[in-house]
């Protein structure tokens, strides 16, 4: 639970206004909802750093206004970050209709001992680090677990239609995505040998080729032209 204080004036002076907030531990947040209007807040910015790393944005938290008399069940939808200190400088609290589904976005989680890397040196590849679901917000999952024990092979490859989700649990992207697979050690050796931009230099040497090759056929076509008119 994160306590916050209803903030319902901001001053003209914002720079000096944020240095206050910082000074006193705490950071601005914005809570709002289908039946809630917004209403910009002040949250405890060490108790909220501590709480979005257990909670992250799939999953239902309370907030508590600093009064006690108002409590909210929320998600946190979007966060913002200081560009070169990384410390969280704003967040926004979404109030859903508690009946109504909602979409989040949910972590994976890689799990699991892959035969394909242990035994056959081969490189785990994660194509995706998170995926979209729909449901409930009480029935969000706080992660989803993509079980890497399927890779048994370089020919093994885990979709999202793979991963186990709850019934009341809806994914809400293409099923044949990729989501993990294992490269074999030359793929990679490959790959790391390949000098800078030598694909572009390849590109660039064939359009040159064609260039010339087209400049070639424009004499002959000149050439074949002009002997016509000398035999007319």
């Amino acid at each position: 639970m994160v306590s916050a204080k209803i903030k319902h004036k901001i001053s003209a002076k914002k720079r000096e206004a944020r240095k206050k907030i910082e000074e006193e531990g705490k950071m601005l947040g914005v809570l709002y909802g289908p039946k809630r209007e917004s209403t910009p807040i002040l949250v405890d910015k060490r108790e909220f750093a501590d709480l979005y790393k257990e909670a992250g944005e799939s999953t239902l938290i309370t907030l508590e206004m600093e009064d006690g008399k108002e409590k909210a069940s929320v998600l946190i939808y979007e966060i913002q970050r200081d560009p070169l200190k990384n410390d969280i400088l704003h967040a926004d609290f979404f109030e859903p209709n508690l009946k109504e589904k909602v979409e989040a976005e949910v972590p994976l989680v890689f799990a699991g001992d892959s035969l394909a890397v242990n035994e056959m040196e081969g490189t785990l590849v994660k194509n995706l680090y998170s995926i979209n679901v729909k449901a409930l917000p009480d029935k969000l999952p706080h992660e989803i677990e993509v079980n890497i024990g399927e890779l048994k092979t370089f020919d093994d490859v885990i979709y999202i239609k793979d991963l186990k989700v709850p019934a009341d649990v809806e994914i809400v992207q293409e099923e044949d995505m990729v989501v993990a697979m294992v490269s074999k050690p030359e793929d990679v050796e490959e790959e790391l040998e390949k000098p800078i931009g030598e694909e572009e230099e390849a590109e660039v040497i064939g359009e040159k080729e064609e260039e010339e090759e087209e400049e070639k056929e424009e004499e002959e076509e000149k050439e074949e032209e002009s002997k016509q008119e000398e035999q007319k």
